[in-house]
C-alpha cells in the first residue's frame, strides 16, 4: 500500500478547468504542481489556496509547446518532490474564431499541433520513467466531445486533427504501460465556458442551458470529479478510455450548413 502523498502535475492549471482539478485533487491529499504560461499571479494565489488544504504546492512557468520548458519543469518537480505520480495534460490552445484550414498561417498550424499533440506526447515521455520506477501512474489527456469517432470538424481542422491523433496515442500508451501500473485515459469536456469553468455543480444547478441536452451548464467540478476518479488507486482497471463529460452535447452538429458568421457553440 502506498503511504506517501502522490504528486500531480497539471498543465495550464492557474485558471479554469485545470484550477478546479488542482483544488479537487488537493482536497484529496495530493501535492499539486501548478503550471502556467502567463498567469503568474493567479498561479501564486492558487498555490496559497492549495497549501491551506494541508498539502504542498509549487508553481512553475512553462509552455507545453516547448520541449525545453517541459524538460525544465519536470526537472524542477523532480528536485522538489522526487517525481510525478499523476500527469493531467489540461493545457492546449483552442482558436474560437471559426476559420477554414486554408486561412491558417503555417506557424499557427505548427503551434496548435505542438501544443495539443506533440507537446503532450513529449511531456508523457518525460514523466514515464518516474511512474515506471514506482510501478504506479495516472495520465489524463484532454479531448473534445465525440473525438473518439474521428469525425471531421469544419472550421476546427487543426485542433481536431491534433486531438483525434491524441485519441489513438491515448489508447496505444494505455496498452503499453498497463503492465507498469500506469493508466492512460482521455476526458472530453463539453461546452464549458467563462465563469462556469471554475464553478461548482451546485452553483449551476439552478441555471438553464437550452442547447445542452442535460439542461444545465457544465462546470469545472463536473470535469474535476471524473479526473479524480480516474486517479484513484482502485481505478487501475480503467485505462484506454475516452470519456465524454458533456451533458449529452455534440459539438459537431449540423455545422456544415453554417457560415463563419454564425454564433459560436463549440467545445473548449
Amino acid at each position: 500500500m502506498h503511504t506517501e502523498r502522490r504528486v500531480a502535475l497539471i498543465t495550464g492549471s492557474a485558471q479554469g478547468l485545470g484550477k478546479m482539478t488542482a483544488l479537487h485533487l488537493a482536497a484529496q491529499g495530493i501535492d499539486i504542481v501548478v503550471n502556467y504560461v502567463r498567469s503568474g499571479q493567479e498561479a501564486g494565489e492558487l498555490c496559497s489556496r492549495i497549501e491551506r488544504l494541508g498539502v504542498r504546492s509549487l508553481a512553475i512557468q512553462g509552455d507545453v509547446a516547448s520541449r525545453d520548458d517541459m524538460e525544465r519543469l519536470v526537472q524542477a518537480v523532480s528536485e522538489r518532490f522526487g517525481g510525478i505520480d499523476i500527469l493531467i495534460n489540461n493545457a492546449g490552445p483552442f482558436v474560437r474564431e471559426r476559420r477554414l484550414f486554408g486561412e491558417y498561417a503555417p506557424e499557427e498550424i505548427d503551434y496548435l499541433m505542438r501544443s495539443n499533440l506533440l507537446g503532450v506526447m513529449q511531456l508523457d515521455h518525460l514523466v514515464l520513467p518516474y511512474m515506471r520506477r514506482r510501478q504506479w501512474g495516472r495520465i489524463v489527456h484532454f479531448g473534445f466531445g465525440h473525438a473518439s469517432e474521428a469525425r471531421g470538424w469544419p472550421h476546427r481542422a487543426v485542433y481536431a486533427a491534433a486531438k483525434v491523433g491524441l485519441v489513438s496515442f491515448t489508447k496505444t500508451l494505455a496498452v503499453e504501460e498497463a503492465p507498469n501500473g500506469i493508466t492512460v485515459n482521455m476526458v472530453c469536456p463539453g461546452d464549458i465556458r467563462g465563469s462556469y469553468k471554475e464553478a461548482t455543480i451546485e452553483q449551476a444547478a439552478g441555471m438553464t442551458d437550452t442547447e445542452a441536452p442535460r439542461g444545465r451548464p457544465g462546470t469545472g467540478e463536473d470535469i474535476a470529479r471524473v479526473i479524480a476518479f480516474l486517479c484513484e488507486d482502485k481505478s487501475d482497471f480503467l485505462t484506454g478510455n475516452i470519456v465524454d463529460v458533456s451533458g449529452g452535447l455534440d459539438p459537431i452538429r449540423a455545422i456544415v450548413a453554417r457560415t463563419t458568421k454564425d454564433p459560436e457553440r463549440t467545445a473548449e
